[in-house]
């Protein structure tokens, strides 16, 4: 009888011989809760919630130890900082296309059109590989999701200091690079935010989204340099050797969820470690059709491929050998994207904080609309020399780059709660098809009309269309209680 008044009572909410109503109201306000480290054995009044996370959850499979007290660094901090290391070693590939299009022209004979195809294939498959990445870390992971990733982009930039065909470019930088920089794209990111923390997320968002630009600026110069002093081959070398020097920090310091090391995520309370989900690849698709049948779905992803080919597709991959057409020394607009590295970090985290703060669709029509303003200048300052307005521009893209990412990533938690992180890998895949549509398009341009200067015109008034867009997505309303 004691023993059933009592489930009786934990599937009320309360413990045994709580009070209801107002008690526990103020039991719920006047306790510390979880996120402040209170422990289950410790005496006190707590509230409804409390308890019933404090008695189901606390012995999740493969944690059967109790749930232990919030340290003073929280873990999440930890494998956030795995988690920005991981993204610079597995973004480092991508600052070598913009560099190697030139090199691979000269010594090969082939077509920017051609170059450009390997790197569309790159990008295309960096966004389609998203969403499935992310539904294989629900089942199998992050930590060993994430390893492979990395050993992938090592084995095709070894790979291709062999190549002597075209073909082998698109195979080794297209197929293998491709699908090992998508397991570690910003799904990855969203993925460990998403489990390891409730408070600043948005900041968090910011900071893991730019790891790819410092990535881009730790890697353009010293990559440029390279390739300017040795070849493109041993280039590709020191990629591959970044891709392998990162995978012991994964694999030591990772943990795919909080409940592994008894931990709440930082800022909510504790809950337990999910069953694995079997059949990722169907749950990715299964996601997509849901959220295919709804409207900001196709306004995120149509948003989100404009970003893509104004960012990756354009600037990354063609702002180098459009200065060079110019008379500017390869390194010097190597340089120059490095810089865009910089003050991608400030903008992105900024970016985050003012999401936390704003209106995630305003945030997007201001940062899309100033994206393509500054494009329509660019064509006026491309010069032999680095001069002051060019320095201007450079800060300005800069600061704007990859700050759609935190607004865009709140949009999708907004939208689709606990499937955001696989709905935005579906949003990133539609980033990199215009990315990939961009990179091939524009080098397709360069050799039909011997400039860039149509490609810069048309990508910003794309910006301008998508800043309209994302001011038209509309709220969620909330579900009634």
């Amino acid at each position: 009888m004691t023993q059933t008044t009592e489930g009786a009572a934990r599937d009320d909410g309360r413990r045994p011989g709580a009070a209801a109503g107002p008690d526990r109201e103020s039991a719920a306000s006047g306790r510390r809760s979880w996120t402040s480290g209170r422990r289950a054995d410790r005496p006190g009044p707590r509230s409804g919630t409390y308890e019933r996370r404090s008695r189901t959850p606390s012995r999740p499979a493969g944690n059967p130890g109790r749930r232990r007290p919030d340290p003073r660094v929280h873990r999440a901090w930890i494998i956030a900082a795995v988690t920005f290391v991981t993204i610079i070693g597995g973004a480092a590939f991508n600052s070598l296309p913009g560099l190697l299009i030139d090199p691979l022209h000269t010594e090969f004979g082939w077509s920017r059109g051609e170059i450009g195809l390997a790197v569309s294939i790159d990008m295309a498959l960096y966004g389609l590989t998203a969403p499935f990445a992310a539904a294989l870390m629900d089942r199998f992971g992050i930590r060993r999701v994430v390893v492979v990733a990395l050993s992938m982009v090592a084995v095709g930039a070894l790979a291709s200091v062999r190549m002597t065909a075209a073909w082998q470019l698109m195979i080794y930088w297209g197929l293998l690079v491709g699908l090992g920089t998508g397991s570690m794209a910003m799904a990855f990111s969203a993925t460990v935010t998403n489990r390891w923390f409730v408070a600043r997320r948005g900041l968090v968002t910011g900071v893991l989204t730019a790891a790819g630009a410092s990535g881009q600026l730790v890697f353009l110069p010293l990559c440029a340099w390279i390739v300017d002093a040795h070849g493109w081959r041993p280039a590709s070398v020191t990629v591959a050797l970044a891709a392998l020097v990162v995978v012991p920090f994964v694999w030591l310091l990772m943990r795919d969820h909080p409940a592994d090391v008894g931990l709440a995520p930082y800022g909510g309370e504790y809950v337990a470690k999910p069953a694995p989900e079997k059949g990722a690849a169907g749950r990715a698709v299964r996601i997509l059709f849901d959220a295919a049948r709804t409207g900001p779905f196709w306004l995120l992803a149509g948003t989100f491929a404009i970003c893509g080919a104004s960012t990756n597709g354009l600037i990354r991959t063609h702002f180098v050998p459009s200065a060079h057409d110019h008379g500017m020394p390869i390194t010097a607009a190597a340089s120059l994207l490095a810089v865009i590295g910089v003050f991608d970090v400030i903008g992105t985290v900024f970016s985050g904080w003012l999401t936390d703060r704003y209106d995630a669709r305003r945030l997007l029509a201001v940062y899309y609309a100033l994206r393509g303003v500054s494009l329509l200048f660019l064509p006026m300052l491309m010069a032999p020399t680095v001069h002051p307005p060019m320095v201007f521009f450079i800060v300005f893209y800069g600061l704007d780059w990859v700050a759609t990412v935190p607004p865009t990533i709140a949009l999708c938690r907004e939208q689709y709660g606990e499937d955001s992180a696989i709905v935005f890998g579906w949003v990133l895949a539609s980033h990199q098809v215009g990315a990939a549509a961009v990179a091939f398009l524009g080098g397709v341009a360069r050799d039909v009309f011997g400039s860039y200067d149509l490609v810069w015109y048309a990508s910003g008034a794309l910006c301008a269309t998508a800043a309209l867009m994302a001011l038209v997505i509309r709220r969620k309303t909330p579900a009634p209680v």
